[in-house]
């Protein structure tokens, strides 16, 4: 699991799936608003003129020299909800990124967002 104080440390190292597959670029890190723990990642994938950031949670994560590897499938991450590299995610998806994974989606008691940027 990525913690908060590493979030610098791994942001642009390579992200790849249980078997080594490469999938993409670590870009950002979301925080669960509810814990403040990082629940969340975006990976910046695609050709230099065509990248786009996509979603994979940060649950069973591996930190190695280098790398971080998730506990998904490079297919499974590559179809996940993506916002352009330059866009910021519309609290009205970000419920379509849980349901891609099977995971439950909690707003705040006051309807507040689950995932925060850090």
């Amino acid at each position: 699991m990525i913690h908060a104080a590493d979030i610098r440390e791994w942001r642009d190292k390579d992200v790849v799936d249980p078997k080594g597959n490469k999938i993409g670029v670590l870009e950002a890190i979301y925080v669960d608003t509810t814990t403040d723990e990082p629940a969340m990642a975006t990976i910046r994938t695609g050709l230099l003129n065509r990248q786009r950031l996509v979603f994979v949670p940060l649950d069973e994560t591996i930190l190695g020299p280098g790398y971080v590897k998730v506990s998904y499938a490079k297919g499974l991450v590559r179809k996940a909800p993506s916002i352009g590299t330059d866009d910021v995610l519309p609290a009205d998806q970000e419920e379509a990124i849980f349901q891609h994974y099977g995971m439950p989606y909690r707003q705040g008691t006051r309807g507040e967002r689950q995932l925060g940027r850090r």
